[in-house]
């Protein structure tokens, strides 16, 4: 193969792989681009998800573990109550002889205080509507507060990776749309407008902010 079947061969592939990232990250980028309008206009009355969230407080019974750290006494009691997620955080509560912690998924956490000495759990769920899950989606890694990369929840480990594809996917979209553009001669000089007016913009965000105010 010459360098000249090489070179077509290259734009061949650059198309198609373009469009068929741009067809699998279709869905995943209008997500992000609509609840980031969520989360930049909070005030838009038809989104709102806190005053209609759903508190439910239950109270039940568990058996203690044995002797463990607080996040596998968390997860053996999330288990025995029927609880899946991701666990946002444990808490020792020494005075109160009890331990609490949070499982969360997107739309929907639940805060557990278990008195371990009475063997009693307190249950609080905060169930949210579609507009509070889009907005916890955009944010959401899984992650609990001082360990960055563990993750408990299966459906957490698979949106990590989805998330990874779709960060790779962005960038392949990118650089073979520039590639694209630049074979278009008549288009280079609009082209570079808008390349400019991008990169000017985002620079000023990324280093301006920080020297200029």
């Amino acid at each position: 193969m010459n360098t000249r079947d090489v070179g077509v061969a290259f734009r061949v592939w650059n198309r198609k792989l373009h469009f068929y990232f741009g067809l699998y990250l279709l869905l995943f980028l209008w997500l992000f681009g609509f609840s980031g309008l969520l989360l930049n206009h909070g005030g838009w009355g038809f989104a709102q998800f806190w005053p209609q969230r759903e508190v439910t407080a239950t109270q039940q019974s568990v058996q203690i573990p044995g002797v463990g750290t607080d996040i596998a006494l968390a997860e053996e009691l999330a288990a025995q109550l029927g609880l899946s997620g991701e666990f946002d955080w444990t808490e020792r509560l020494l005075q109160e002889n009890a331990l609490r912690f949070r499982v969360g998924q997107p739309g929907d956490m639940t805060t557990v205080t278990v008195d371990l000495g009475t063997a009693e759990a307190s249950i609080e769920n905060i169930r949210f509507n579609v507009w509070g899950m889009l907005r916890a989606l955009h944010t959401f890694t899984g992650v609990r507060d001082g360990d960055p990369t563990a993750r408990d929840w299966l459906p957490t480990l698979l949106w990590v990776v989805s998330m990874d594809a779709v960060a790779a996917g962005s960038i392949f979209l990118v650089l073979s749309g520039i590639y694209m553009w630049y074979q278009l001669r008549t288009k280079r000089r609009p082209g570079l407008a808008a390349l400019g007016l991008g990169l000017g913009a985002c620079s000023f965000f990324v280093f301006g902010l920080a020297r200029l105010f």
